[in-house]
């Protein structure tokens, strides 16, 4: 056995919490290295220290331990995960809270979930300056976090039949009763595995964005933060967004371009699960995403442009200007990235119209792909609804007809569809719950509704744009940042994947 694979052997024993720990403190050597780079030298300490502290503990922790024998299932892997969003936020904004003393400290776990949710909403913005490194600390948790969950949905949520992946055909049957389970040894070593393979695609996909918006244009460091931004689908940025960046156009077209991976996971993922050759065009989720790029921007610049006055002359270049807007605009929303086009705000300038916060929001619901970063309901459940309505349709005009299409596209219908729309209920109920207790909270009505769909689809930038005036996570009171901060929880796990945890069946193995 060579030492590698003895600390990979070692690692595999260790609690899933524990390492995500210690994977928290290793990353504080990031914006350490930065603050330290720029002579900032007070903020370079507080990460330096709070991160050995955190790998101390971790060390401790994992010595104390050692000799016991665990059981390492896929579910307890979920079980951790729970834990991991609960508590990881708390070990995380340690060096925030050192380095802003006069904030309150839900103020900082707040933004550390939002981070880590890669939900993007935070307590600080316009509220408070921040240094750049904490901009840094800020946007590495979302795009670690945007990490998490690709290797979860692979190692974790796939074989569980969760996720989304449970309308995909048989396994979805046994998501209630949890027999989908790995084996006890496959749990941990599918991580390790997993991890191996993702990790090298994850890094490049935002070294190579991070590079084409340099090029464009962006400083380094904004560069670097925006890659980090898309790749995750946090929307976080460190000036505002595209409207304030240096890249420009080419910038948002890098942009548009590297969001495809929050739309389909057979850009990185299919081949690790599926083994499956299909080609990209013949997704149902990238095919749903590009319908919805064909008549949704349509439809929002036809708006603007119908409503400019008519004394106004449009010409040309302004109206492609507002084509595009609309464009990448629907496409960052689609994805749950949540960034507006600075296109997007001139082709508002000359029609006199707001936002369309209804829209916005619905295509934030609707979200992106399965098994991908983004968030909300997820293409394919949304295509499992539309495929059953429609045979359901076919049904009441011949009755005795037989569905086509193959077995796969038939138990989409017949195992996938229900379980598409128990979860579509389940998490209107999400809502509701959020929205009451928003409302207890002092929010009113619609003020409520804008932060539960972006707490719970993971749209954090939503809320500037869904109410007639712009909403801000600052102004809120502790009680209800305390309930966004479930929120963004449930949002990310998904309230399926919650109530499988909650089966007795895991209690009783």
């Amino acid at each position: 056995m060579t030492s590698s694979d003895a600390v990979e052997g070692g690692i595999q024993r260790l609690p899933l919490f524990l390492v995500l720990a210690g994977c928290s403190g290793l990353a504080m050597a990031v914006p350490a290295v930065h603050g330290f780079a720029l002579g900032d030298y007070a903020v370079a300490r507080s990460f330096f220290y709070h991160g050995l502290m955190v790998l101390f503990f971790c060390a401790l922790v994992a010595i104390a331990t050692a000799g016991r024998q665990r059981r390492t299932s896929a579910r307890r892997h979920l079980a951790a995960l729970v834990a991991a969003l609960v508590l990881l936020p708390v070990i995380v904004a340690l060096p925030m809270a050192d380095l802003l003393p006069g904030a309150p400290f839900l103020d900082v776990y707040f933004d550390m979930v939002g981070a880590l949710t890669t939900t993007g909403a935070s307590a600080f913005k316009g509220a408070l300056p921040l240094d750049p490194t904490l901009h840094l600390w800020i946007g590495f948790v979302a795009w670690l976090g945007g990490f998490l969950f690709w290797l979860t949905a692979a190692a974790v949520l796939a074989p569980m039949g969760l996720g989304g992946f449970e309308v995909l055909g048989s396994r979805a049957a046994n998501v209630v009763a949890g027999a989908a389970e790995l084996r006890l040894i496959e749990a941990p070593e599918r991580m390790m595995r997993t991890a191996a393979q993702l990790f090298p695609i994850y890094l490049g996909l935002t070294a190579l964005l991070w590079f084409a918006l340099y090029v464009s244009g962006d400083t380094a460091f904004v560069a670097f933060c925006h890659a980090m931004a898309t790749i995750a689908t946090s929307g976080l940025s460190p000036v505002g967004g595209p409207a304030a960046s240096g890249a420009g156009l080419a910038g948002e077209l890098f942009v548009f371009l590297f969001l495809f991976t929050a739309i389909s996971r057979r850009l990185y993922l299919d081949a690790l699960i599926w083994r499956s050759p299909n080609r990209l065009l013949s997704d149902r989720e990238v095919q749903l995403a590009l319908i919805c790029l064909g008549v949704v921007p349509l439809a929002l610049f036809l708006r603007h442009w119908f409503s400019a006055p008519a004394d106004e002359a449009v010409g040309l270049a302004a109206a492609l200007s507002g084509l595009w807007g609309a464009l990448f605009t629907t496409m960052s929303f689609l994805t749950t990235h949540g960034v507006q086009s600075a296109d997007w705000t001139a082709a508002r300038n000359w029609s006199g119209l707001g936002d369309p916060g209804l829209i916005l929001m619905g295509l934030a619901l609707m979200g992106g792909g399965v098994g991908t970063t983004a968030g909300g309901i997820k293409l394919l459940r949304v295509h499992a609804l539309y495929k059953h309505g429609v045979r359901e349709m076919d049904r009441l005009v011949h009755p005795s007809s037989i569905g086509g299409a193959g077995a796969r596209a038939r138990a989409l219908r017949r195992e996938g569809a229900p379980l598409a729309w128990v979860f579509f209920m389940l998490f209107l109920v999400s809502v509701a719950v959020a929205m009451i207790a928003l409302s207890l909270a002092g929010l009113d009505f619609d003020a409520a509704l804008a932060f539960a769909i972006a707490a719970l689809s993971t749209t954090g930038p939503v809320v500037a744009i869904a109410a007639d005036e712009p909403l801000s996570y600052a102004a809120l009171a502790p009680a209800a940042k305390a309930v966004l901060c479930v929120a963004m929880i449930v949002g990310r796990l998904e309230t399926l994947a919650l109530i499988a945890l909650l089966n007795p069946a895991y209690w009783r193995g």
